[in-house]
């Protein structure tokens, strides 16, 4: 059954992902629909956001596939008893870096406003 927790926390994390990489994108058309209602010849502005949401929404799906192969890569493995010394942790730093990156990105985005 553990198995099966960890999966599902790693599908939860894939959708959140996607669900705020969409927030992301939006959040930038809003921006652009702020500006050219205070000055209608602001034009497209940056497109950062939507990068960078399309990005999130990229990192989520391939979350996704991964945590699909994983988890058949788990329960094979837990059926051959060599569980501990097949799996590390490196697609979790990888991600908890990744999302670090990403964060910082957003408030150097932000900050430049």
């Amino acid at each position: 059954m553990a198995a099966e927790r960890t999966y599902l926390a790693w599908i939860r994390t894939a959708i959140a992902l996607m669900a705020f990489g969409f927030v992301v994108a939006r959040f930038g058309a809003f921006l652009r629909s702020i500006a050219m209602a205070e000055t209608p010849d602001a034009g497209q502005g940056p497109a950062a956001s939507l990068a960078l949401g399309l990005a999130l929404i990229g990192v989520g799906v391939a979350l996704c596939l991964i945590a699909a192969v994983r988890h058949r890569r788990y329960v094979r493995a837990i059926d051959e008893g060599r569980f501990r010394s097949a799996f590390g942790s490196n697609v979790a730093f990888g991600l908890a870096a990744l999302l670090a990156l990403t964060g910082l990105a957003m408030v150097l985005f932000l900050a430049a406003r």
